[in-house]
């Protein structure tokens, strides 16, 4: 979603901004923009649609400079992608905003702020914040007092930059659900909805919490929160380095991280275990309580971290737990059936997914008892807000496409289904083996990362296509989904995953000579299940990518090509068979010659519904 920078230090901000939107260009955007309050005391301000290389140029041609800024990379909700409707917005010479979010009563504010005399030059709902808090300036209040006022007239999720000509020296921050951080150096403060924004400058950071209003100059920050007392909001500081946030030897950010995984998985699985036996402290120190007294589990998530749900569901059955997965965005709007001793568990990368929160939220009005969160990000939402977290130490994902996030989610999930299963029977030994399964995973992604000069020779076959269809049984069936989701957010190809089992209903239809079919064939129970499946295809003349265990029988044929993926146990062939599916999706997305790493449409931390 969109991105916030801010700074107020006693040298040219400008470069601090460029350098903040650039870390943030991963989250998507369409426009961006600067403003500062200049050396003779002006706001001065510039925009471009499009990328923030073609902002800079713009702000040297300006001649900007400022020690007071903020700046944004916007997303359009509201209004087109047009200069006029890029952030920031300034009311009158006088007051600059940025905005995350989405004010829900934009328009009843628009019609009053018209009626007495304020003129609209964009179409966004974030320009009534910056008409309102003007208001309040000019009745005489100081800025801090002015912000906190307009933000109690508004309704819905925001986080905010401010500045303003009247008080120079100063940037005020608010939050309000969409994630902002305070970066803290000696004599400079920085603003940022995002850590990796601010690694240029500063690993110590604060983090707002909901209803906070922040009073930032050099000499310091003051946080008042919801009720407008003050507020200590400890300072931390993050283990990222700006190495992390760079691409190294690598194209995009997106191949990068796929061959980040082994070290991403053995990363997760650190200090997770010990000997033969999973601690149950890796979900934190109540966990054993949680633990005890959960005897089912319901999922939610969004996209990816919905795959890996479904994936857990099969592993989760296995052992004898009963599980629920669903989407967040359907689950929050239903009544709820609860299960006694059902656990809520979230999963997500950033921790500030909207709709995962709001379902937390939804789940403690309900009556789940306690919640467990699946993450990446320590500093998060989520994380602070649920009972139990467990980290994933995957490091920041930039590629929109999530892919190392993934395969330690799904990590993650293996670990929560032996600490459950512990309960419903698992023996000793039978523990044992699956976290010997477990430390040979990082070795075994490796194998599978091997196949990418092959999946590279076949990636031109897709490329001319408009439609693919993936398979997949039991366990892999999320595989399949989450292979055609890689596949159609980095190369715009429609692509859909399905249960094998399903093809006599309705897509069988589709395929001919054509319509490249993807299967997944794992040598399990499963297996001579799926090969009917894919005679069904050869018999309607479809032309067949097979990764299969060699052990298969699945053999290369004129219409059929077949990967030997190296034979792996069923408990983690999900995320060994996801690796060449990512890697599909990246070969083709890069003969197509799309943004691999920033799709058209797609935001990666959908921090609004």
């Amino acid at each position: 979603m969109c991105g916030i920078v801010g700074a107020v230090a006693g040298r040219d901000v400008v470069p601090v901004l460029l350098e903040g939107l650039r870390r943030l260009e991963y989250r998507g955007y369409d426009s961006a923009g600067v403003a500062v309050i200049d050396d003779t005391g002006h706001l001065a301000r510039t925009r471009k649609v499009g990328r923030v290389k073609e902002l800079e140029p713009a702000l040297s041609h300006d001649q900007i400079a400022g020690v007071t800024g903020i700046a944004h990379t916007r997303w359009a909700t509201h209004g087109g992608v047009t200069e006029s409707n890029a952030h920031p917005h300034i009311c009158r010479g006088t007051v600059a905003v940025v905005c995350n979010g989405i004010i829900e009563n934009h328009e009843s504010l628009r019609q009053q702020q018209r009626e007495i005399g304020f003129e609209f030059t964009s179409d966004t709902d974030t320009e009534v914040i910056v008409h309102q808090i003007y208001g309040h300036l000019d009745q005489g209040k100081d800025l801090l007092v002015a912000v906190q006022a307009a933000i109690a007239q508004l309704e819905g999720a925001y986080s905010l930059g401010v500045i303003s000509t009247r008080e120079p020296g100063r940037l005020l921050a608010a939050r309000n659900g969409p994630p902002l951080l305070i970066g803290i150096r000696d004599g400079e403060s920085f603003i940022a909805s995002d850590i990796a924004a601010l690694l240029s400058e500063t690993q110590d950071y604060i983090v707002l919490e909901d209803g906070d209003v922040a009073d930032i100059t050099r000499d310091g920050v003051k946080i008042y929160d919801r009720s407008g007392k003050r507020a200590e909001r400890g300072v931390q500081k993050s283990t990222l380095t700006v190495d992390a946030v760079n691409l190294g030897e690598y194209r995009h950010f997106m191949l990068k991280e796929i061959f980040e995984q082994p070290s991403a998985v053995a990363d997760t699985l650190e200090g997770r275990i010990t000997g033969e036996r999973l601690l149950d402290a890796s979900f934190g120190h109540r966990a054993t309580d949680i633990f005890d007294a959960t005897d089912a589990v319901q999922i939610v998530a969004c996209g990816t971290s919905y795959h890996a749900a479904l994936v857990a569901k099969y592993w989760l059955a296995w052992h004898g737990v009963a599980c629920d997965a669903e989407i967040a965005s359907e689950f929050r709007y239903r009544p709820q059936v609860v299960r006694p001793n059902t656990l809520f568990v979230t999963i997500s990368q950033s921790g500030e997914t909207a709709d995962t929160l709001a379902a937390l939220e939804y789940a403690r009005k309900s009556g789940y008892q306690h919640s467990l969160t699946i993450c990446n990000v320590p500093e998060s939402s989520l994380v602070r807000a649920s009972d139990i977290a467990f980290m994933t130490h995957a490091g920041p994902e930039i590629g929109v496409a999530s892919t190392k996030a993934f395969t330690a989610q799904l990590t993650a999930l293996i670990l929560l289904t032996i600490a459950l299963a512990r309960r419903h029977g698992l023996r000793a030994r039978d523990e044992a083996r699956l976290i010997g399964e477990l430390r040979t995973l990082p070795a075994k992604i490796d194998q599978a990362l091997a196949l990418d000069e092959q999946i590279r020779g076949i990636a031109e076959q897709f490329a001319d296509k408009q439609n693919v269809l993936f398979l997949g049984r039991g366990a892999h069936y999320p595989v399949a989904l989450e292979g055609a989701l890689k596949l159609k957010e980095i190369s715009y190809i429609h692509a859909e995953g399905y249960a094998a089992g399903e093809l006599k209903h309705g897509p069988l239809a589709l395929v001919d000579g054509n319509m490249p079919v993807v299967a997944v064939a794992p040598n399990n129970q499963l297996l001579e299940k799926l090969k009917s499946n894919i005679q069904e295809v050869r018999a309607r003349g479809g032309k067949l990518f097979v990764f299969a265990d060699p052990q298969s029988g699945i053999i290369s044929d004129e219409d059929s090509h077949v990967f030997d993926v190296a034979p792996v146990d069923d408990c983690i062939s999900p995320i060994i068979y996801t690796i060449p599916l990512q890697l599909l999706a990246y070969h083709v997305a890069v003969i197509k010659g799309t943004d691999v790493d920033k799709p058209r449409n797609l935001a990666k931390s959908v921090t609004v519904e």
